[in-house]
């Protein structure tokens, strides 16, 4: 019996991992169509690049919905329907003709499918796995950096091969069928039902959340570092260029974050389960916020991917830190709402960043106080993880639930 619900568990883990991997994977990909979209219409990148942007605010305003239905009704029907209509949204992205179009597919479509990937997925590993939900969270997020890496290229090959409607097409219905798998794998095996927000279990419902000190400080230091992950990633090859890197090599940055962000995700994730959650997302700001300084004062293009590695650490580490530490102040009652609100503060900033790195570097002919900005801002969140007070004890599991994990 218990072979049996461990297997179940490690499967919703990979169905975990499937979404992840091709929701994330998806939007990574978008960039690569910017060609062709700007050849056949003539539109700007600033107005394609605002597509990725409301889909990131949508993402946010969507979240705490998304989290409170997978709480009530479980994680297999929202993640099946959010994936349907993210796979759509990128098969109608072949037939787009008009800007307004391309703003619809990306506020409504594309955005349900990213506003429960996360929520959805990580408030259920949460809910299985207690003394190693860090880990297993870490493990979820390694499918995050997998999709980076893997989709880009499959994208890119078939632009070979076909043109980028037909390119988008594939990509679009493929994505359906796996998100579709990926959701079928969801299945709780929690004795309260597939829904998994029976009222046996511990934690603080989201309406008495809302009064508490703890959550807004962890809605500010999502914030605080989210909109340094959402801007260091579009920019740090142009400004890579902009200190004599070739295009390729500085393209190259991208691949030794996201191999950081692995090793990043992975240890954290393990950490936190042996450390707290505080401990854990002090083991990620210092790293942040070292990069960040980094990136002020280093002018030879060399150097830069040591503090892009060292920056990536920090940027996987956090990607995976903060589903185990609200479970572990606020309790499984209503994990995945309560998630929601937290990511909506943290899209906040990442629709924020990016553009502020663009207009200050505009300004200035330089990121110099764009990376300023983001390391005092990393340096206010860090202030506040310090801050914040030990984990809530009444919420943590019992000898018998550890015993079974």
């Amino acid at each position: 019996m218990l072979i049996t619900r461990l297997d179940r568990r490690y499967w919703i883990v990979l169905g975990a991992c499937l979404t992840q991997f091709t929701i994330v994977g998806l939007l990574f990909s978008y960039g690569l169509f910017f060609k062709a979209l700007e050849e056949e219409y003539g539109w700007s990148r600033t107005l394609l690049s605002s597509c990725s942007s409301l889909a990131f605010f949508m993402m946010g305003v969507l979240a705490s919905f998304g989290g409170h239905l997978s709480d009530r009704y479980g994680p297999r029907l929202v993640l099946a329907v959010a994936g349907v209509f993210c796979g759509l949204g990128y098969a109608l992205l072949a037939h787009v003709t008009a800007a307004w179009q391309l703003f619809v597919v990306f506020g409504v479509f594309i955005a349900i499918g990213m506003a429960t990937h996360d929520v959805a997925t990580l408030s259920t590993v949460a809910r299985q796995f207690q003394r190693r939900r860090g880990l297993m969270t870490g493990v979820v997020k390694v499918g995050t950096a997998l999709g980076q890496i893997t989709i880009p290229l499959l994208a890119a090959f078939l632009m070979a091969l076909y043109d980028w409607r037909l390119t988008l097409t594939i990509l679009g219905y493929g994505a359906v069928v796996v998100l579709v798998c990926g959701a079928a794998l969801m299945k709780s095996p929690a004795a309260s039902g597939e829904a998994g927000g029976g009222v046996s279990e511990p934690g603080i419902h989201l309406k008495d959340v809302r009064r508490n000190r703890i959550f807004w400080m962890i809605c500010a230091i999502q914030f605080s570092h989210f909109t340094t992950l959402t801007t260091v990633p579009l920019h740090i090859v142009v400004h890579g260029m902009d200190l004599g890197m070739t295009s390729t090599l500085a393209a190259s940055l991208l691949s030794v974050m996201g191999a950081a962000s692995i090793a990043g995700r992975l240890t954290v994730g393990g950490f936190a389960d042996r450390i707290g959650g505080k401990r854990a997302l002090i083991l990620c700001f210092v790293p942040l916020i070292t990069g960040l300084l980094s990136f002020l004062f280093i002018g030879t293009p060399s150097l830069l991917f040591g503090a892009a590695a060292i920056y990536g650490f920090a940027h996987g580490g956090l990607f995976t830190v903060i589903s185990p530490t609200i479970a572990e102040y606020f309790g499984l009652k209503s994990l995945g709402a309560i998630f929601g609100v937290v990511v909506f503060f943290g899209t906040i900033g990442g629709a924020i960043g990016p553009i502020m790195a663009g207009a200050i570097f505009d300004l200035t002919n330089s990121y110099f106080y764009a990376f300023l900005t983001l390391a005092g801002l990393a340096a206010l969140g860090l202030i506040l993880v310090l801050r914040l007070p030990a984990s809530n004890p009444g919420l943590i599991p019992n000898a018998a639930a550890r015993e079974n994990d």
